[in-house]
């Protein structure tokens, strides 16, 4: 090929080798011919080539010659580029570490809950007494109902409507105190409880027992095979009422059901219970109670004020 002779063929600007005016290298010296941009072509040279394996062996595509290329022509240069669903996982696990980083930055700090045990559920390993939530009223602490049967609370004879003035030697006046007293005292510790019902000063002791426990006694009276006992009365009607003339509190009855045990036996709308079957009675959540946990078909004593009489009224109990 004569360049001077052929217009097809030029030579090479770099080792001035003639070659066909169309293609855009060397392929003796891989020699690039200056393409605009948009036609850029990437060539890659290999150094270590020894100059006398240039030559006709040293076209396009063969490994050992100074550049490799397709042979279906030029190979582009392309840029790595991450597909839709890359970008997607990408921006998920941004979205998640900023949201954890979030929390943990606003989460204020705090301590190990402590669940103090009266009468809820819980898995701590607390004192468990075994009555209903505390509340605080004038004098100390009070509960609306002692459970199960059974648990420490009943065994020391509290009942519900009694003021806790004293645990534990610590004098006891907010619901918080009494929650925070509990949740320091170890299982199975026997503690003296200073508490005020009608009016007079009383103590008793009482051991403490784990919530596993609790849930034991709990069990053995949900599943007694006695069942549980029926009075017959609504209960949603009943009210807690003090007592004229004295420092003590009843349950005055609301509706009376027809032929169920209460009605069989005289009770009337009206009357106000103040002890059942030897319990005393000064809240609506204690009656029910002790309703419940009765034997069925047995003959408990109901005390009940009706006017200005106190009455003593056998009933016998039905089967809820």
């Amino acid at each position: 090929m004569n360049p001077e002779t052929d217009p097809s063929v030029t030579n090479c600007g770099n080792c001035h080798s003639p070659m066909p005016r169309e293609l855009r290298f060397c392929r003796n010296c891989g020699f690039r011919l200056g393409e605009g941009l948009a036609e850029y072509t990437e060539t890659v040279r290999f150094q270590d080539v020894p100059a006398g394996a240039r030559g006709k062996n040293s076209s396009a595509g063969f490994a050992g010659g100074p550049m490799a290329v397709s042979h279906g022509g030029p190979i582009k240069k392309r840029r790595g580029r991450l597909s839709g669903m890359s970008w997607l996982f990408i921006g998920l696990l941004v979205f998640f570490v900023a949201a954890a980083a979030f929390t943990a930055i606003v989460r204020p700090s705090r301590s190990p809950a402590v669940n103090v045990e009266f009468g809820g559920r819980s898995t701590s390993p607390v004192s468990f007494v075994g009555v209903d939530n505390f509340d605080t009223t004038d004098g100390g602490v009070t509960f609306d109902n002692v459970e199960p049967p059974g648990s420490p609370a009943d065994k020391a004879g509290l009942v519900g409507g009694d003021i806790i003035t004293s645990f534990d030697g610590r004098v006891v006046t907010t619901d918080d105190e009494m929650t925070d007293l509990l949740a320091r005292t170890p299982i199975g510790k026997t503690v003296d409880v200073v508490f005020i019902r009608d009016g007079a000063a009383q103590t008793v002791k009482l051991t403490t027992i784990s919530r596993a426990e609790g849930e034991r006694l709990e069990e053995v009276f949900d599943n007694r095979p006695a069942g549980r006992a029926q009075f017959g009365y609504e209960d949603g009607e009943d009210e807690r009422v003090p007592v004229p003339n004295t420092k003590m509190f009843g349950v005055r009855l609301g509706e009376i059901l027809a032929n169920r045990p209460a009605d069989i036996a005289g009770v009337k709308e009206g009357d106000i219970v103040i002890e059942f079957d030897g319990i005393p009675i000064r809240t609506t959540g204690e009656f029910l109670s002790r309703v419940r946990r009765a034997e069925p078909y047995s003959t408990i004593k109901l005390v009940v004020i009706r006017g200005l009489e106190t009455l003593e009224i056998p009933v016998k109990m039905g089967k809820a």
